[in-house]
């Protein structure tokens, strides 16, 4: 069994019109929420062995305020593959880059992530900012992940529904 965290990039910052998307930063919201679902990732034990972002600035920096509050050594691997991906993409990044982790997160963009919960789950969930889902996989290597037979949503947290703080 292997566990995928799918998250979806904090709130990003629309104040600078001339920045390219792939440059947009997170706002102060965004700055919040990521720690705080880093903590939350913590204490129930959904701490990642690997994590895969998206190279694009908003995404990158979520996970690393979120792994920031994990207590744990996690490397943060980037890959520009997961930006503006498909379930497809996604897929296809976790398999060349699951390696031996039980537990990969990726951390991306929608609408790619509310469709690949749906497309593993076939549980039709909104992402919104900073949302993660943990999905059950019924595989033993993530070269399995294409071909998995059944996978079920562990849990879905959305930042309105996580403790203050």
């Amino acid at each position: 069994m292997k566990t995928l965290l799918i998250l979806r990039h904090a709130k990003s910052s629309w104040d600078h019109p001339g920045l390219r998307d792939h440059d947009r930063p997170l706002n102060p919201r965004g700055r919040r929420d990521a720690p705080r679902l880093g903590r939350f990732m913590a204490e129930q034990d959904l701490v990642p062995d690997r994590i895969v972002s998206s190279t694009a600035v908003r995404a990158r920096t979520t996970a690393e305020l979120a792994a920031a509050e994990f207590g744990a050594d996690v490397e943060i691997e980037t890959t520009y593959d997961l930006y503006g991906a498909s379930p497809d993409g996604y897929i296809e990044v976790a398999e060349a880059m699951g390696g031996t982790a039980e537990r990969l997160m990726l951390v991306g963009h929608n609408p790619g992530i509310t469709s690949l919960v749906w497309h593993l789950t076939g549980e039709g969930e909104y992402m919104p900012t900073a949302a993660l889902a943990a999905v059950e996989l019924d595989i033993d290597d993530w070269t399995e992940l294409r071909s998995a037979r059944r996978s079920r949503l562990i849990g879905l947290w959305r930042p309105k529904a996580l403790p203050p703080g």
